[in-house]
């Protein structure tokens, strides 16, 4: 029985549709749609800002050490929340890393999770990240909405909220690098 080569291209057609939802080929192939389809962040008009008048957050460093959001008042702020089992949350952390790099030391930046220590840990070693994970502690009462992930927020200096990003986006980009630097000047 001589097989048809219609029959053989539809087989591997099969079995890379499948490969897309049962093999790692799919997580990664997956990633890296989201992120060619991810776009710039939305800034939002002055007017139409909402503003934090409470610093005041427990949270939890790296280290699993108590800290209080307050330090960064007066700061241009990124907190975006994340996990490990989130896709689009995985996706955008090369572009999160790029940005941590292009602005550490200028900018606070809070990458928060809510899971345990060793997944988020076992994840950033693997990736080679060195960003500063934070951790929320369920319950604790937060001075802005928790989003899901992959959300985002950026602040300015006085507390306004310039991004408030409910999808995943393209940080590493110019629009964004505008916006950081004019957040710094002011």
């Amino acid at each position: 029985m001589k097989i048809k080569r219609k029959t053989i291209l539809n087989v591997l057609l099969i079995a890379l549709v499948l490969s897309f939802f049962v093999t790692p080929l799919g997580d990664y192939s997956k990633e890296l749609l989201n992120k060619w389809f991810a776009t710039s962040p939305t800034i939002i008009s002055s007017e139409k800002q909402g503003k934090i008048s409470d610093y005041n957050w427990k949270l939890k460093d790296a280290k699993w050490d108590y800290f209080n959001f307050e330090k960064s008042r007066n700061k241009v702020v990124f907190i975006n929340f994340w996990a490990t089992w989130h896709l689009p949350s995985r996706a955008q952390m090369d572009d999160i890393q790029k940005l941590y790099d292009r602005y550490k030391g200028q900018v606070d930046f809070y990458i928060i999770t809510d899971e345990e220590q060793a997944l988020p840990e076992e994840f950033m070693a693997r990736k080679e990240y060195f960003f500063p994970i934070t951790y929320q502690i369920i319950g604790e009462p937060s001075p802005i909405k928790l989003l899901k992930p992959s959300g985002t927020y950026i602040l300015d200096k006085e507390g306004n909220i310039v991004v408030h990003q409910t999808a995943i986006a393209d940080w590493d980009n110019n629009a964004v690098f505008d916006l950081m630097n004019r957040l710094l000047a002011e």
